[in-house]
């Protein structure tokens, strides 16, 4: 089957080659991209079809509980949603946990959500190097939202601005102080935060001192921030009020900014692309004796990579 072929069965609504197309996207199939760059995709010329929200923020925040939630939202709206979930992956086998499947298998059933786990291969921005053209193959699909979810890595997370058109930050009132929040930028990266778990001491103080930190904000977006408990669903559709008000200001005042993000994502793309085949082809092009001689530590990486 030709990259063309498995992208048109996909597009008409065919969920094994849905899934087909997306671990051809991961494997770097080597028509897939050539065959990608030819999807109508509706985000590359407006803002909000579909409307592409980011969930980060630190390990045990919650944010797959959230995402379960998010779901239940969208759907009661009578949207199709898909979710990318990613999820670190091991630095000996490459391989992924995969375990968001497990929290969300209440949706398994419905055959308006698709949820997909990726690994995150190592990378530093918390998300996949697929994850832009993923989300470019679920628009083309027609889904209504579509929810990234990222490895909680902290600083790392920047990726996350360049694909989605609103991020949420989810919080817990372990998670800190606002201070610490600014320390790791997450004041940069969010349009939305969420305290999530706020049943528990320390919710409110936590959002007040986050809502005190925006307010000195001097971005041309200040970040909402709400309380939630996303386990019951309270609070959950205020959040997504909030993100709807944030892609909204998107299509308005904020447009050149969100066309900045586009921009940005489409540069990282790139230089993802020519990073990952410049290691290809240096892994290819080295010999065993210069193998040899790196792990003996009788040549330097340094001088080796020079020459």
């Amino acid at each position: 089957m030709t990259a063309d072929e498995l992208l048109r069965r996909a597009l008409a609504g065919e969920r094994r080659y849905l899934a087909r197309a997306i671990t051809w996207i991961e494997r770097r199939h080597a028509d897939m991209g050539a065959a990608l760059a030819k999807v109508a995709v509706r985000r590359h010329v407006g803002v909000g079809r579909p409307h592409v929200i980011g969930v980060t923020g630190p390990p045990g925040a919650g944010k797959s509980t959230f995402v379960d939630a998010l779901i239940a939202r969208s759907r009661a709206r009578d949207e199709r949603v898909a979710v990318v979930a990613v999820d670190p992956s091991s630095p000996f086998s490459g391989g992924a946990i995969l375990g968001d499947r497990v929290r969300m298998e209440r949706h398994t059933g419905d055959d308006r959500v698709y949820i997909r786990s990726l690994s995150s291969g190592g990378h530093l921005g918390g998300l996949s190097a697929a994850t832009t053209e993923v989300v470019d193959l679920l628009d083309a699909a027609g889904f209504d939202r579509i929810i990234v979810e990222t490895v909680g890595v902290g600083q790392s997370e920047l990726g996350i601005m360049e694909v989605a058109d609103t991020v949420v930050v989810v919080l817990t009132p372990e998670s800190g102080d606002a201070v610490q929040a600014m320390k790791a930028g997450l004041l940069e990266i969010a349009d939305v935060f969420v305290v999530n778990k706020a049943d528990r001491p320390g919710a409110d103080r936590l959002a007040r001192e986050l809502a005190r930190a925006v307010a000195l904000d001097t971005g041309p977006w200040k970040p909402d921030v709400r309380t939630a408990t996303a386990r019951d669903g309270k609070g959950v559709d205020e959040v997504l009020a909030a993100a709807d008000t944030h892609l909204a200001w998107c299509r308005g005042d904020g447009l050149h900014r969100w066309q900045e993000r586009r921009g940005d994502a489409r540069l990282r793309l790139f230089l993802d692309l020519v990073a990952e085949r410049a290691r290809t082809e240096a892994d290819a092009a080295l010999g065993e004796a210069d193998r040899a001689e790196l792990r003996a530590g009788r040549r330097s990486p340094y001088d080796l990579a020079r020459s």
